[in-house]
């Protein structure tokens, strides 16, 4: 295909000069230079008013409008797609991309490449984004406001030269630069939106009308054509005006007021899904997928949400073939059950996507296929078929498996081999369990659990903490990894080691990029991407620093391997004929528990040192403070016995701050070091096992929300080893830590009175003084962090039960 550009004037009267003698030369600069006088005022003026080569930003306007009218009736889709072709421009996609995209090159010049992955940007009208991918896992995210465009002249192929739009090209491109394209203003998050008002809002209706119209978009008196129907809550209640109801019939959203005051606050249109008020009252049900419904809402509905897959055997719920005692087909040692998640921010995915191949009594073969968004089931893809050919069925598993990742089924189902492929699905490996969210014991089973239990009640009630399903959901509900269709609490370990390797590699990449660097966030995100489409999430978002991935990655796939654990433990209890599931689940944990009289010297100095060391968790403008409930003994049969820990040095009695949900793998395998190294606290030294002296610091860990007062401290002996290094900084590499096996005390800015410490047991060293200023007032560390790397210098000795109170509550009693 043969190419030419057409020039701009100014560079042919450039080619001309150069032809010109020097005498001439001499007359076209003085000329120039007078026309620049001249024009040096009208240019100002211009500028300061939003002009460009004399024209308006409303002119300019008009005249891209008629370009287009022209070139759509001049130029063919072909004819597009080869002068995108020959600029370097994105000629793939639908005819209805292709010419908005050729005409707002042609008209405003050709965009530069993304700087983050060198593929090719788009005005989206708002702002350019690229429309390339970082990597095979992820969308480029990079988007921009300012100019990019290229300067010089548009290139076009022999064919458009030879068609009647040429010389309407040719003669836009001879007027001089390209005119700059005005961008949609930000901060105008109602532009293009007609909004109708109804009944009586807690603001006047001329009030919102200015704020819509202020913030760009217009008001209507009818429902109809209306992008949506603002309402207060309360016509629900009083049964819907008959506005309501003919939004109703005609599919027109029905939100309510807090849809406006949200979206002119985040300066964005909020999703209207987000603020519906009737739509749950339609047959198909709410439809709401959980990232746009409010955190208060999803919550609520999380916890109550039934749990539609818990493992590799698990007939999916919707299928509702586990009714009629299906079960997932095997074949040759294949469990044709598989789960999939693909998050791709750069092009607004989050999805899952289920496939079984589910047998019933009498041999009927069914296909069970799903895709959605979560909480979305009204628009989610969805089909069982019943097949009477085995083979066929297998057959026609497999091809779904390949087309939805690019895979081959069996290379991945045997020996877990798989290429990810861009914009396709990646399989959740699951294992062969119970999620404990769905096996575990329901609030109906819990109190006759109890009463039939052998076990000294206060250890009964402990143990019905651990094996009910409640702190589990609330862990996965809180990490926003809740998933009813996905289970994440039934992981394999190949599943939980990729999900590692991804976690390091990210690590060590980003210690050799610029922090702002546009690549560097540009990395950031495919991280992300990588990360929320091995651990599905509800709620994506892009990772933003070292305590975001500290909170979010890190601490979050240590809960989902500790509570896959707990699943594997708990097993399934939702039909179990055990007389005694409690008692069973105990004796599996490997753990003496043994409640504490409170009248020992144990007990005293447990409080004191909790009493001395703690100070109050603050959320938000409340603080808590802290009361016991109980303090158990425990002898785990995975950490080192009393006898094996004498023999050891330096020990210290230390807290350490643990979520409920991952007690029972503690209790039952011991503590892991940190499973990575972050320049923040809990993980600034390395792979570590993290003690604080403080019980204030392990109250952190302990506390997970408003509504659930009730944690767990742990108590732990802990041996430093022959010699301790002290730190007032983070070191700058702890590979070396890590492999010479010393203890490490990071020193905060607080720290335990010296004068109070106390020895127990002779020689364990209990540093229970009151909390005063270190000398330290720069450290990172607020209390000091004591690290050892060997799972066999740590024993746990007590677990105390706390509850979390509100401290100093005034009751604000003003209207």
């Amino acid at each position: 295909m043969k190419v030419h550009e057409t020039r701009p004037q100014a560079h042919a009267n450039a080619e001309e000069e150069k032809a010109g003698g020097k005498k001439q030369k001499a007359e076209n600069k003085t000329h120039e230079a007078e026309q620049a006088q001249k024009k040096a005022k009208p240019e100002k003026e211009d500028k300061d008013n939003g002009q460009q080569n004399g024209k308006s930003a409303a002119e300019i306007a008009k005249e891209f409008e008629q370009f287009c009218k022209a070139t759509s009736q001049h130029l063919s889709i072909k004819q597009m797609r080869e002068i995108l072709e020959a600029n370097e421009q994105d000629h793939s996609g639908s005819d209805d991309a292709v010419v908005p995209r050729c005409q707002d090159m042609m008209f405003y010049g050709a965009l530069e490449k993304c700087p983050a992955c060198d593929n090719t940007l788009e005005c989206t009208g708002d702002n350019y984004v690229c429309t390339g991918a970082f990597s095979e896992w992820s969308s480029c995210t990079y988007s921009t406001r300012d100019h990019v465009r290229r300067e010089e002249p548009v290139k076009l192929p022999d064919s458009v030269r030879e068609s009647s739009a040429f010389e309407l090209i040719k003669n836009h491109q001879e007027q001089g630069n390209f005119p700059r394209r005005n961008l949609n203003p930000t901060g105008k998050p109602f532009t293009g939106m007609l909004i109708c008002l109804s009944g009586r809002l807690s603001r006047t209706h001329h009030y919102w009308r200015t704020k819509i119209e202020e913030h760009g978009g217009k008001v209507a008196n009818s429902v109809l054509g209306a992008t949506c129907l603002v309402v207060s809550p309360a016509e629900r209640e009083r049964g819907g005006s008959s506005k309501v109801v003919e939004a109703m019939e005609r599919g027109i959203p029905v939100v309510r007021e807090a849809w406006l005051s949200d979206s002119i606050e985040k300066q964005e249109a909020q999703p209207l899904e987000a603020y519906d008020v009737v739509s749950d009252l339609s047959v198909e049900g709410k439809g709401i997928p959980w990232d746009k419904q409010d955190p208060s809402e999803e919550a609520l509905e999380s916890i109550s949400a039934e749990i539609k897959l818990y493992g590799k055997r698990g007939v999916y719920k919707d299928s509702k073939l586990q009714e009629q005692g299906g079960k997932i087909f095997e074949k040759d040692g294949i469990l044709y059950n598989c789960a999939f998640s693909i998050c791709d921010q750069g092009r607004g995915v989050n999805d899952y996507c289920i496939l079984q191949l589910i047998i019933v009594p009498e041999n009927q073969l069914h296909l069970y296929y799903k895709k959605g968004i979560v909480g979305d089931d009204p628009r989610a893809e969805e089909r069982l078929e019943e097949w009477q050919n085995v083979d066929a069925a297998v057959k026609e598993f497999v091809r779904l498996f390949e087309e939805l990742t690019g895979n081959e089924f069996e290379p991945w189902e045997r020996e877990k081999k798989f290429q990810k492929k861009l914009l396709k699905f990646y399989p959740i490996d699951m294992d062969d369990g119970v999620d404990v969210r769905y096996g575990g014991l329901g609030l109906r089973q819990q109190g006759v659990a109890v009463a039939h239990c052998k076990l000294e009640p206060l250890v009964a009630n402990f143990m019905k903490v651990l094996c009910s399903q409640e702190i589990y959901r609330y862990a996965m509900m809180e990490m926003g990894l809740d998933s009813p269709d996905l289970p994440m609490g039934m992981l394999s370990n190949i599943h939980l080691k990729r999900c590692e390797e991804v976690l390091l590699n990210f690590i060590e990449t980003v210690k050799s990029i610029k922090e702002m660097e546009i690549k560097a966030k540009a990395t950031w995100s495919d991280f992300s991407q990588r990360w929320f489409t091995l651990l599905h999430s509800t709620r994506p978002f892009i990772f933003r620093d070292h305590r975001e991935i500290a909170d979010h990655a890190a601490a979050a796939l240590e809960t989902v391997r500790d509570i896959t654990v707990a699943s594997h433990l708990v097993g399934d209890l939702t039909g179990s004929t055990l007389d005694d599931p409690l008692f069973d689940r105990y004796k599996k944990l490997g753990c003496s528990i043994s409640p504490l009289e409170k009248d020992t010297d144990d007990y005293r100095m447990i409080l004191k040192y909790l009493e001395k060391t703690y100070e109050p968790v603050k959320v938000g403008e409340i603080s808590y403070g802290v009361s016991v409930d109980n303090i158990f003994a425990v002898e785990p049969s995975a950490c080192p016995s009393h006898d094996e820990m004498k023999k050891l040095p330096s020990k210290v009695l230390l807290w350490c701050g643990t979520r409920s949900s991952n007690l029972m793998r503690h209790l039952n395998k011991g503590f892991l070091p940190a499973i990575c190294s972050l320049p923040v606290p809990g993980y600034m030294f390395g792979r570590a096992i993290v003690c604080s002296d403080a019980a204030a610091e392990a109250a952190r860990y302990g506390f997970t929300a408003v509504d659930r007062p009730e944690g767990f401290l742990v108590l732990a002996v802990v041996s430093l080893g022959d010699q301790v290094t002290e730190y007032k900084n983070p070191p700058e590499e702890t590979k070396s830590l890590e492999e010479k096996q010393l203890g490490v005390k990071g020193l905060g800015r607080k720290k335990p009175d010296e004068n109070e410490h106390t020895v127990w047991e002779d020689d364990v060293k209990v540093p229970c003084g009151h909390l005063i200023p270190s000398e330290y007032k720069d450290s990172p560390l607020e209390y000091n962090e004591y690290c050892v790397y060997d799972p066999k210098q740590v024993s746990i000795r007590f677990l105390v039960g706390v509850k979390y109170e509100e401290r100093d509550v005034e009751m604000d009693t003003a209207e």
